[in-house]
């Protein structure tokens, strides 16, 4: 029935100006609602309002923190790249994120997501993949809806449990990518050129953060990834 749908919320991006509006705005791609939908839950934008993330958490079963294009503070590198001003989405997410862990609230971050993630737990990302990899796989595809490489999957991990898989093909936009975990992270799957690809809280029912975009191809593999949210969330129960 649709009224068991879980609540999923989908972090909203911030932009100060774009082709949308030359004033500040919210903005995220739909693909990620079709995504949650078609899983089975019901998708909700959540804005950036740090006054708002309590009101909003308690009614939320699960939330979705997505892949963007932003300016990522120094801090998150250790070698002098960045910006040493904060984006409000970088705030807002690392706050978010470590709310959402001491909750066990279902987590699925996706790219820049992702990278908040392991951010938000005190690792550290590589500025460039392209320069920092030997032999780098072909993370910065231009076509989302395409496979750019495949993903080996460590064994026991919930990504391997939610996919059934060892190995499966993803797409790839990115330049940044997971250089030293953050505390109570493990690597769940890796590329070929050994870069981590995704990330997973130890002990957590579900928190996971894939490299890739899930919800533009919607593989098998991608779907079992948004059915495993929606069935935590779904688990979860009604919002605190």
């Amino acid at each position: 029935m649709e009224n068991s749908r879980p609540l999923i919320g989908i972090v909203m991006d911030w932009q100060e100006k774009g082709s949308f509006s030359p004033r500040p705005h919210y903005a995220i791609r739909e693909s990620y609602f079709h995504a949650v939908w078609a899983m089975g839950g019901l998708p909700v934008g959540l804005p950036l309002l740090a006054d708002a993330q309590q009101a909003m958490l308690g009614m939320v079963q699960g939330i979705v923190v997505p892949g963007g294009d932003y300016p990522s503070p120094s801090r998150w590198y250790g070698d002098g790249h960045g910006i040493g001003d904060e984006h409000p989405r970088t705030v807002q997410n690392e706050a978010l994120i470590r709310e959402l862990l001491a909750r066990r609230m279902p987590l699925l971050g996706i790219c820049a997501g992702m990278q908040e993630m392991v951010a938000a737990t005190g690792g550290l990302l590589h500025w460039r993949v392209a320069e920092s990899v030997p032999n780098p796989a072909p993370h910065r595809s231009v076509a989302p809806s395409e496979v750019a490489h495949p993903v080996q999957v460590h064994t026991g991990t919930l990504l391997h449990r939610l996919t059934g898989k060892t190995e499966f093909g993803v797409n790839s936009h990115h330049n940044e990518g997971v250089k030293t975990l953050g505390e109570g992270l493990q690597v769940a799957a890796t590329a070929p050129d050994g870069l981590i690809e995704a990330v997973e809280v130890v002990n957590h029912p579900f928190a996971l953060g894939v490299q890739w975009h899930p919800e533009f191809l919607l593989t098998e593999a991608d779907r079992a990834i948004f059915d495993g949210l929606v069935m935590a969330a779904r688990a979860y129960g009604p919002g605190v």
